[in-house]
């Protein structure tokens, strides 16, 4: 465990050194950025929606009381899509999305010998291949974090016009009372980490890939299960530091 501790620090270690050439790396960031970002964009809108409507309509049901406002059913619904939804279930939808390509493609430049040739070439292999990848990681989780909670409480809206369990008015009501940014800045911290956890984890996997094509099917699967790991416990640590 801690010999593969090491080995994961020593990687990250590379992956950071200064670039041979700035504008090839930044080329690299930018084509990954629009491959995180770009890409994952419509998994990420569908579940959104879903996810917003279907915790609106099930905090309806449990309040459904004469005693509990029903503006409380949108505070909820919002809070819960800020703070756990939102980042949480697309950073699990973007380890298996995402996650699995970074560790199939860095796998497969192993085994193939393309990594090999790079060193060789006296390229700094770690830092043109698994920093890119950290950055846009890094750089676009938020911001799909932000257009999940954005599309989260919109779902909730389209439930209730379609549902009817609560009125829009007091779903905008609930949404709009007692809004504490503080929930928007534990939202952003967790995306970073999580969008970090994704590339690191998986790129760890990939880079140290040996054998055949079985292998880096192993090691795709060992990527996305250990980083959804590691993103649920990142959570709970974080949570517990920020709340």
């Amino acid at each position: 465990m801690f010999y593969s501790l090491g080995k994961y620090i020593l990687l990250l270690r590379l992956s950071f050194k200064k670039p041979e050439k700035f504008s090839v790396y930044w080329a690299e960031v930018m084509r990954e950025m629009v491959s995180v970002g770009i890409g994952s964009l419509g998994i990420i809108s569908i579940i959104s929606v879903f996810i917003g409507a279907a915790t609106t309509i099930q905090v309806a049901f449990q309040l459904n009381s004469p005693l509990v406002p029903l503006s409380i059913a949108g505070k909820i619904a919002r809070d819960s899509t800020i703070l756990e939804f939102s980042p949480t279930i697309s950073a699990l939808v973007l380890a298996g999305r995402v996650g699995s390509s970074i560790a199939s493609q860095i796998g497969t430049m192993r085994v193939t010998e393309q990594i090999d040739a790079l060193e060789i070439m006296g390229v700094n292999a770690p830092g043109y291949l698994i920093s890119p990848k950290i950055i846009a990681g890094m750089t676009m989780v938020p911001i799909l974090v932000t257009i999940s909670i954005l599309l989260g409480i919109t779902g909730g809206y389209i439930a209730c016009l379609a549902s009817g369990d609560i009125s829009p008015a007091d779903y905008l009501m609930g949404v709009t009372d007692g809004f504490d940014g503080l929930t928007i800045k534990v939202a952003l911290v967790k995306a970073v980490a999580f969008g970090f956890i994704i590339a690191s984890v998986c790129a760890y996997q990939g880079f140290y890939t040996s054998g055949g094509a079985l292998e880096v099917g192993q090691s795709a699967t060992q990527g996305v299960v250990y980083s959804c790991v590691m993103i649920l416990f990142a959570d709970l640590v974080i949570t517990r530091l920020m709340l």
